[in-house]
């Protein structure tokens, strides 16, 4: 059974940080696209960043670019996002998302952690 279990989270005020990280167990997922995005109250559902399966292209919502970065760690599993500079409308539940298209789509989603930024 595949499991994306995000953490990291929280309560911060405007210009602070937060490390989001994304678990995934029940398959290897060495050779996905491992991605976040985020729906904010009232909204549809975004982009935020994604990173393939090597490590070696990343991509970023015009929105996060020069704030946010993206990685992973394919030993454990894990795709991370380092948020910098927060701004109040980063605020949003933020889930993982894994995917790869052989034919056809193929992609789990985590369950979404909570991030608030105070202004």
């Amino acid at each position: 059974q595949v499991q994306l279990e995000e953490s990291g989270g929280g309560l911060v005020q405007a210009g602070g940080s937060l490390r989001l990280s994304c678990a995934a167990s029940g398959r290897t997922f060495s050779t996905y696209n491992m991605g976040w995005f985020r729906q904010a109250p009232g909204k549809e559902r975004e982009f935020v960043a994604s990173i393939s399966w090597s490590g070696d292209n990343t991509y970023y919502a015009d929105s996060v670019k020069g704030r946010f970065t993206i990685s992973r760690d394919n030993a454990k599993n894990t795709v991370y996002l380092q948020m910098s500079n927060l701004k109040p409308e980063d605020t949003a539940v933020y889930y993982c998302n894994v995917r790869r298209r052989i034919g056809v789509l193929d992609q789990y989603w985590g369950q979404g952690t909570q991030v608030t930024v105070s202004s």
